[in-house]
């Protein structure tokens, strides 16, 4: 397969087994995003998991001290609109809204919080909602009294992860224009995470892989 120039010449750029500290892959990674727009930079990891446990499901939450770069839109289904309005949701209702959706097909928002209440409204949506991964979960903190706290905190950096089902995991967890500190922050944070959630069951080696990489750019193994 012929590589383009610049990609060849960022490969070049990587050594050749060698797997790096989170401080030198984020340093290395900035240096590989050659495109002319401000790349994506991911982490993968393949984990010694079985997806068909439901003790080895993994799926949460981090919340990356210098988000991801990326602003979602929030749809808040509540009646504490003045909370949810406050906190800074783009959009608030709650049948209305949701009418909007099965109607109109409208998907202008990322994410959904609600509160517990309204759990029974969005239940019946579980077939539109659930195949995009947009159905609230109190797992994910998007089901919670305190929608206020939750709405901020989205937008202050809280993401989502969810392994596949192959038991790999990939998280977005900065732009090229990032500093290389502020990555290294946010991947230092993901990979304690990761490490904290291992489940009990897990035996052998649980972080099979490492890979992080920008949008057009080459994997750089990390050492975990």
């Amino acid at each position: 397969m012929k590589l383009s120039k610049k990609y060849a010449a960022s490969v070049k750029l990587i050594e050749k087994g060698k797997k790096y500290n989170t401080a030198e892959a984020c340093d290395l990674v900035k240096k590989t995003a050659t495109a002319k727009w401000d790349e994506s930079i991911d982490v993968t990891f393949k984990l010694n998991i079985d997806p068909k446990q439901a003790d080895q499901q993994l799926r949460g939450t981090i919340v990356l001290p210098h988000g991801n770069g990326k602003t979602k839109k929030i749809l808040a289904i509540t009646d504490k609109v003045d909370d949810a309005k406050a906190a800074g949701a783009d959009f608030i209702g709650q049948q209305d809204m949701l009418d909007k959706i099965s109607k109109e097909n409208w998907f202008g928002f990322d994410v959904i919080v609600a509160t517990p209440n309204m759990m029974g409204l969005l239940g019946r949506m579980g077939r539109v909602l659930g195949p995009k991964g947009l159905m609230p979960n109190p797992k994910t903190g998007t089901v919670t009294n305190n929608i206020g706290d939750a709405i901020k905190e989205i937008k202050n950096g809280k993401i989502s992860y969810r392994n596949d089902k192959d038991g790999n995991l990939a998280i977005n967890f900065g732009k090229a224009s990032f500093t290389a500190q502020n990555l290294t922050d946010n991947l230092n944070a993901i990979v304690d995470t990761i490490n904290k959630i291992r489940p009990a069951t897990v035996k052998g080696t649980y972080v099979q892989s490492c890979t992080i990489s920008s949008t057009y750019g080459p994997g750089i193994k990390i050492a975990i």
